[in-house]
């Protein structure tokens, strides 16, 4: 009897004490979680410094991996091709004209062609040889097949028909190189486009003479569709990037506009002298407003799924070791708050920790609600 009038004594304080307890680590709990009221700053409706305060809605972005990258945009070399004339003459007529679109066979120039015309004629009179050979051996074979004709004489009908056969194929084959196909002596060269492109470079005039050993190309062709660019990246940074990995760039013609590439081949050499190695891109560019020996600023992507907030420098300030920017809570309030930065550009930083997405920061500004929060009567720091 005495034990249970005891623990009916012992009960209500237990659950008391339990009572007490638990209520002194909800007490914890919400210190914890609850900001510090020190740096929350209310800004009244009619302050003009709400005026100078940008805010950006925090949304997840691909993770930039380097600084943008300067490269230069050039022909693909695949798709390009510098014409020089294979034989020499001189020139009569230029249906190409610059930034004209050819197709594959569209004349390019038109030349009187001295040389042609003796290839023509020395074409003409190996197959009239070659007629004669073939003619000879026959009428010798059947002497000899009589017993007519001596031996010696059938061998060499054989053998000057073979020397006949060679020459005819030698000279068709000269012809065949030009891409000629008239046989008959008129000193009429045509010039064709090997591939289909736009004329880019034409550095031809009428009645110039031009010879194959000419160092500078007669017109350059190229499939500007898909472009090249090259890009010089340092050494320490090889380990992010590898073929296959998407880019995308802007240019100074259209800098609010982004296009995208790809990695194609990483260089097998290191440059002692800027310690980079060549990098070359694949730029796709169907409606042409890319142009060879563009300048271009390149941006090396991260993996699709793999986002980041990305914020402008103006939006961070420096207390101690630690970084801050303003979070924007709403009908003038904003809170103080410590970030973790990771990459940091020129213009912006990477965010590791510290801004939930959809969240809104202050872009511009920060430094003066941080001047504003030190100098404000307590009166103006709430909690949210």
């Amino acid at each position: 009897m005495k034990f249970h009038r005891m623990w009916q004594w012992f009960r209500p304080c237990t659950l008391a004490l339990v009572l007490v307890a638990c209520h002194g680590t909800d007490d914890n709990d919400q210190a914890e979680l609850s900001p510090n009221p020190q740096d929350i700053l209310q800004l009244p409706a009619n302050s003009p410094k709400i005026h100078s305060i940008r805010e950006a809605e925090a949304i997840p972005e691909q993770r930039p991996l380097l600084e943008p990258i300067t490269g230069k945009i050039t022909y693909d070399e695949t798709r390009t091709v510098r014409v020089s004339s294979p034989i020499a003459g001189r020139i009569i007529a230029i249906p190409a004209q610059l930034g004209a679109a050819v197709g594959v066979g569209t004349p390019l120039l038109e030349l009187d062609s001295p040389e042609l015309g003796q290839a023509q004629a020395e074409y003409a009179k190996a197959t009239a040889d070659l007629k004669l050979a073939e003619y000879d051996f026959e009428r010798l074979k059947n002497l000899y097949e009589h017993g007519i004709a001596p031996h010696k004489e059938f061998h060499q009908a054989e053998d000057a028909l073979e020397r006949a056969r060679s020459e005819a194929e030698r000279s068709r084959l000269r012809l065949a190189n030009l891409g000629v196909h008239e046989k008959r002596p008129d000193n009429h060269f045509t010039l064709k486009a090997p591939i289909a492109g736009i004329v880019t470079e034409r550095n031809v005039n009428p009645g110039m003479e031009v010879r194959p050993d000419l160092t500078t190309p007669l017109f350059v062709v190229s499939d500007l569709s898909r472009l090249w660019v090259l890009l010089d990246v340092f050494e320490k940074d090889l380990a992010v990037i590898h073929p296959g990995q998407d880019v995308k760039l802007t240019v100074p013609a259209y800098p609010d506009e982004w296009f995208p590439a790809r990695i194609d081949y990483i260089g097998k050499v290191v440059d002692e002298t800027t310690r980079t190695v060549k990098v070359r891109c694949l730029l796709p560019n169907p409606d042409g407003k890319l142009l060879p020996s563009m300048y271009a600023s390149v941006e090396v992507e991260s993996p699709p799924d793999d986002k980041a907030i990305v914020v402008p420098l103006t939006a961070l300030f420096t207390e101690g070791e630690s970084d801050w920017l303003f979070v924007a809570l709403g009908e003038g309030r904003y809170q103080k708050r410590e970030v973790r930065v990771g990459l940091r550009l020129k213009k912006e930083a990477v965010l590791l920790e510290g801004v939930q997405p959809g969240e809104r920061i202050v872009t511009d500004g920060a430094l003066l609600l941080r001047s504003e929060l030190d100098t404000a009567p307590d009166a103006e720091k709430k909690q949210p």
